[in-house]
C-alpha cells in the first residue's frame, strides 16, 4: 500500500476554502426545531453479563421518527457519570447488546446509536428510514435526496444525531456537562456535526472522519462511499453544482468552525476511504481546542484499540 493522497507535510499546509451557505444557521435550526423531541425509552436487556447493566434505547429522531440504541451502563456505579454517545461507521447497526462494552467498562455511561436504514455490513441494524426516493438513485446513501437539503439522507441522520445528544444529557445516570460524541470514519463525520448543531457537547472524539471536504473526498478516494457520489454524477451530468451545493450543508469541514468543545481527532494517511487530506481539512477548521493522532501507515482502520487507549486518557483528562 503506498499514500494515494497527499503528503503529511502537504496535509498540515492543506486549508481549502469551502463554499459555505448563506443559510447554513437558519437551516439547521429549523430542522432541529421542527418538533418538540419526546421522551426516550429504554427497556432493560438480560445480555447475561454481571459487571454491566444494558438497555434498549429508543429515541424520537428527525420527524420524531424512532431512531434505536443500546445504553450500557457499569453495574455498581453510584452517582451521574461521564457519558460518550457512539456514532457507527457507514453500514453498520446497532448489532448486539454485548459488542460494545469498552466506555461502560471503563466507568462511562455509553450511548450507542443505530443508523436509521443502516445495518447491512457488519452489525445488523433496528431502525427504519421511512422516506422513499426518485429513481436514478444509487444504491447507499450518499445519493438519496442529493439535489435538495430538504430531503437529504444525511439531513435526517445528523437530526438523529443530535437527539441522542440530547437523550444523554436527560438521562438520570448522567451527569449532562460531561458528555462526549464519539465515532469512527461516517461516525467521526457524526460527531463533528453534533458538536457543531449542539452546544451541551463537552467533547468529540472523531476517527478517520467521513463527511469532510465533499468534493475533494469525491475526486480523491479509490474506494468506498465517495464513489457512489461519482457514479451519481457520471450519469446526471447537469446537477454537479446542484449536488455539491446539498453536500455542503452536511459537510463537517463545513461545519466544523461552528463546534466549541475540545476534540481528540484522529488520521489515518494511507486512508482510500477517507482520503487524509479531507479530514485534516476538518480538522484546520475546528473551531475548539483540538488534539490529533496520525496513522502514517494506515489504511481505513485508522488506530483502532491503540487509540481506543489515546480516548480513554484523554477524555479522562478533559472531563475529569
Amino acid at each position: 500500500m503506498a499514500l494515494s493522497d497527499l503528503t503529511l507535510a502537504d496535509c498540515w499546509a492543506y486549508r481549502p476554502d469551502l463554499a459555505v451557505p448563506a443559510d447554513l444557521g437558519a437551516f439547521w435550526a429549523r430542522t432541529l426545531g421542527a418538533d418538540e423531541p419526546g421522551p426516550a425509552v429504554y427497556e432493560p436487556v438480560d445480555t447475561g453479563l454481571t459487571q454491566i447493566r444494558t438497555h434498549s434505547v429508543t429515541v424520537p429522531g428527525y420527524g420524531g421518527e424512532p431512531v434505536h440504541g443500546w445504553l450500557h451502563l457499569p453495574a455498581n456505579a453510584t452517582g451521574p457519570l461521564p457519558c460518550v454517545v457512539e456514532y457507527l461507521g457507514y453500514g453498520r447497526g446497532r448489532g448486539l447488546p454485548h459488542e460494545k462494552l469498552f466506555w461502560a467498562a471503563a466507568g462511562f455511561a455509553h450511548l450507542v446509536m443505530d443508523t436509521r436504514g443502516q445495518g447491512w455490513s457488519a452489525a445488523p441494524g433496528a431502525t427504519a428510514d421511512p422516506h422513499r426516493y426518485p429513481a436514478g438513485t444509487v444504491p447507499g446513501f450518499l445519493t438519496r435526496g442529493v439535489t435538495d437539503p430538504e430531503d437529504f439522507y444525511y439531513r435526517r441522520l445528523i437530526a438523529d444525531a443530535v437527539r441522542f445528544a440530547g437523550a444523554a444529557r436527560e438521562h438520570p445516570a448522567v451527569d449532562a456537562q460531561r458528555v462526549a460524541v464519539t465515532g469512527v470514519s461516517q461516525g467521526g463525520g457524526l460527531a463533528l456535526a453534533v458538536a457543531a448543531l449542539f452546544p451541551g457537547v463537552a467533547a468529540a472524539m472523531p476517527d478517520v472522519p467521513f463527511l469532510c471536504d465533499f468534493r475533494r473526498g469525491v475526486q480523491v478516494a479509490s474506494r468506498g462511499p465517495y464513489g457512489e457520489i461519482v457514479q451519481y454524477l457520471k450519469l446526471h451530468r447537469d446537477r454537479v453544482d446542484r449536488v455539491f451545493d446539498t453536500l455542503s450543508y452536511f459537510d463537517a469541514a463545513v461545519l466544523a468552525p461552528r463546534a466549541s468543545a475540545p476534540a481528540l481527532f484522529s488520521i489515518a494517511m494511507m486512508d482510500q476511504v477517507c482520503p487524509p487530506s479531507t479530514c485534516f481539512a476538518a480538522y484546520h477548521r475546528y473551531g475548539g481546542d483540538k488534539e490529533l493522532r496520525v496513522y502514517e501507515f494506515n489504511d481505513h482502520e485508522g488506530g483502532e484499540a491503540e487509540q481506543q487507549l489515546e480516548q480513554l486518557a484523554w477524555l479522562r483528562k478533559v472531563l475529569g
